[in-house]
């Protein structure tokens, strides 16, 4: 996944409508929010979701088991919310990354390469490649993943091909395939034995498939 749309990401609870400055309660609520988050964070990062309890986050956050389920209905509906997070923080890097390049074919390498990068920090490969498929289920999993990157990594494709630099073909099943691959990329990266060696494997592998995009 290669850019993040903001017009995409859902707003959060508690927040004030755009343009209107938020109450002081709606002020609480966020920050008692951003609390939750950022314990969760850190405490599916280390221990992963099975082994952190409830009781063990709202500790961390410093708020009350009410407070969390006034922002989340269960663990789940937290757990979903940090992954989001962390997606849109990696999806982000990974732009950074292909905002470097000369031009678009390498502008993709630079996304996946980044994607790969952000994905190699052990708590993040635990909380979107280990915990969320199986916590979320697939279908979600992937549909939180396509919401965030799917249309802004068609657009990248598109400009690819309208410069010239891209072969021309549909663009939404090619973001499928490239927003799938890279996604499987760094699956097989987490949970391989030799990571180091895996992540050689795969960085060969899609290299060739990025040249194999150009025009």
């Amino acid at each position: 996944m290669m850019h993040t749309d903001s017009t995409n990401v859902k707003s959060k609870p508690g927040s004030a409508p755009a343009g209107r400055p938020p109450s002081k309660k709606s002020a609480q609520s966020e920050a008692t929010q951003r609390k939750l988050l950022r314990a969760a964070r850190r405490l599916f990062a280390k221990h992963g979701y099975a082994k952190v309890g409830t009781e063990e986050i709202v500790r961390a956050a410093g708020v009350t088991r009410g407070a969390l389920y006034h922002q989340f209905a269960d663990k789940r509906e937290l757990f979903a919310a940090v992954f989001e997070e962390t997606e849109a923080e990696l999806i982000a890097e990974s732009a950074r990354r292909a905002a470097h390049a000369k031009d678009p074919v390498e502008a993709l390498r630079g996304g996946f390469l980044g994607w790969l990068d952000a994905c190699s920090e052990p708590g993040t490969q635990r909380i979107v490649l280990v915990d969320a498929p199986a916590v979320l289920g697939w279908e979600e999993w992937r549909e939180i993943g396509e919401r965030l990157g799917l249309g802004v990594t068609m657009a990248a494709l598109q400009a690819g091909m309208d410069a010239g630099a891209l072969a021309p073909q549909p663009v939404r099943p090619l973001a499928h395939v490239v927003v799938g691959a890279i996604d499987e990329a760094a699956l097989y990266i987490a949970r391989a034995e030799d990571q180091e060696t895996a992540r050689a494997e795969m960085t060969q592998i899609l290299d060739r498939l990025v040249d194999s995009l150009r025009a």
